[in-house]
């Protein structure tokens, strides 16, 4: 490190007066250029100045022993009028990224590019906001250190591959508000423990929930506004730890009576479903309830005392068979 500042010293000493000391790798610098180019050049890029040190570039970061790239964040505060095309291949040519993230670019069009599986160091990889479009690829599973897959608010397509549950490392998984169609593979059920949180509402999923995910113990799960069928009880039990479910808004039809709920639930949300049953008296021992609704669906019986079961409005509970008790009347 001495050496190199001295080196830097030297050339600002008896070199031109523009000279600069360029920590930035110089392949680094050639590859970032040449995403540039495949943008067209646009604006959110204008300090990709090929005469200065492309580690002090915006939404480019260096590790600061290496200066290899390390991080390409691309994004824009408003919605970037003139940044548009496809994710170029010249991405995968950044051997140390361990962050590469594209956001907000509506103009950002084509399919998840397939060079970006020679990032092998990639733990976060973040394309949201975008009209990116085609497959949720196969290939995504042989990022074995990704922490973060986001996917979300795009317009992906076709089923979610099922070899996405052979990423060890995995902490969360966004793909929600796509037009994913098809089950949620039964693989997730073999993600090593205890589990990404698992964030797929706003799609056209369809079929059974898989048993197999009573394996895993998932922080939050949101499933919200599918098309899926039948039981989601294997998303709860009382040696589990999630904090969050959303069920909400899918053809979902099961027993709640017979569920028994993590006491670390935060927020629990079932509404629009088939659900029968009556509420079960465990819920009384979840302390930290903060959200909760079941409207919209078929339970009976009187709303157990207890708890904050009682801190939920009407709209928590309406449109039922014959749910009764506070907050709603009295039962008869």
């Amino acid at each position: 490190m001495l050496t190199t500042f001295r080196l830097c010293f030297l050339t600002l000493l008896f070199f031109s007066p523009v000279a600069f000391c360029e920590l930035c790798n110089p392949q680094d610098k050639k590859v970032l250029l040449q995403i540039k180019k495949d943008f067209s050049n646009p604006y959110l890029l204008a300090s990709w100045n090929p005469d200065t040190d492309c580690c002090k570039w915006y939404c480019v970061k260096c590790d600061p022993k290496t200066h290899r790239i390390n991080s390409l964040v691309i994004l824009s505060s408003v919605p970037e009028t003139n940044f548009s095309g496809q994710i170029p291949p010249s991405v995968g040519d950044l051997p140390y990224l361990e962050t590469l993230e594209f956001h907000k670019l509506p103009k950002l069009t084509g399919p998840i590019q397939p060079t970006i599986a020679n990032l092998t160091k990639l733990k976060e990889l973040y394309i949201s906001w975008t009209n990116v479009s085609g497959p949720v690829p196969h290939f995504l599973a042989q990022l074995t250190n990704l922490q973060f897959l986001d996917l979300s608010f795009n317009n992906l397509s076709g089923p979610i591959p099922s070899s996405l549950s052979q990423l060890p490392n995995l902490l969360s998984l966004r793909l929600d508000r796509n037009k994913l169609t098809g089950p949620i593979p039964d693989s997730f059920g073999s993600f090593k423990r205890p589990g990404p949180s698992l964030l797929l509402s706003h799609n056209q999923l369809s079929g059974p929930i898989p048993g197999s995910l009573a394996n895993i113990d998932p922080q939050r799960i949101d499933f919200s506004r599918n098309k899926l069928e039948g039981d989601a009880s294997m998303l709860f039990g009382s040696n589990k730890t999630t904090q969050m479910v959303d069920v909400s808004r899918n053809l979902l039809a099961f027993d709640l009576s017979k569920v028994e709920f993590p006491t670390s639930l935060i927020s629990l949300d079932l509404n629009h479903n088939k659900i029968t049953g009556s509420i079960p008296v465990g819920l009384t021992a979840v302390d930290f309830l903060q959200g909760f609704n079941v409207s919209y669906n078929g339970l009976c019986g009187e709303i157990p005392q207890g708890g904050r079961l009682q801190k939920f409005d009407v709209d928590s509970y309406f449109h039922n068979k014959c749910l009764c008790g506070s907050p709603l009347p009295s039962c008869k």
